[in-house]
Parts: C-alpha cells; structure tokens; sequence
C-alpha cells in the first residue's frame, strides 16, 4: 500500500513520497507532510532556482540558499520567484 500523508502544499490526502529526501529531521518532515506531486512540483521550482541565479549546487552556500527556499515552499507562504524570471512560452 502507498505511503499516504495530508500534503501541506494541495492541502489533501495524497501519495507521499517512498522515502525521506534527505536523512535529516527535515527529511522525515518533508516525508510525512509533502505528497508525490508537491514534491514534483518543487523539483522543477529547484531548476529553475539554479538556472536564474546560476547556483552551484555542491557549494554550501547553494546549498542552504535551497533548503532555505524548500522550507518556504512547503511550510512558509511560498517561495518567491526572481524578480527577473519571464516563465516559458508553451
């Protein structure tokens, strides 16, 4: 049976993720309170994050500057887009 949680992002019962991202209490916060599709969602917000402010991600700095901006996105009122981020013409 799927690993179910209430996703704090699409505020209802969903899939969650099969395994904690990071070993961490963060991770297991991330695990019990984000689903499969808010995570998704996350992971596209993460790339675009490192391609509009040009991040390193094996820098400590980025690093925390990410985790900082995943906090937001799932436990804090969203995380801002850059200023000067034109989203893609479909």
């Amino acid at each position: 049976m799927a690993h179910m949680v209430f996703c704090v992002r699409n505020k209802r019962e969903m899939e969650g993720l099969d395994e904690p991202p990071f070993d961490s209490e963060f991770g297991q916060k991330i695990y019990k309170n984000v689903s499969k599709a808010a995570w998704d969602e996350w992971v596209q917000r993460q790339k675009m994050l490192l391609n509009e402010y040009r991040l390193q991600p094996w820098t400590p700095q980025a690093q925390q500057f990410l985790v900082e901006q995943m906090e937001e996105f799932f436990f804090g009122s969203g995380s801002a887009l850059p200023s000067e981020y034109v989203p893609p013409a479909h």
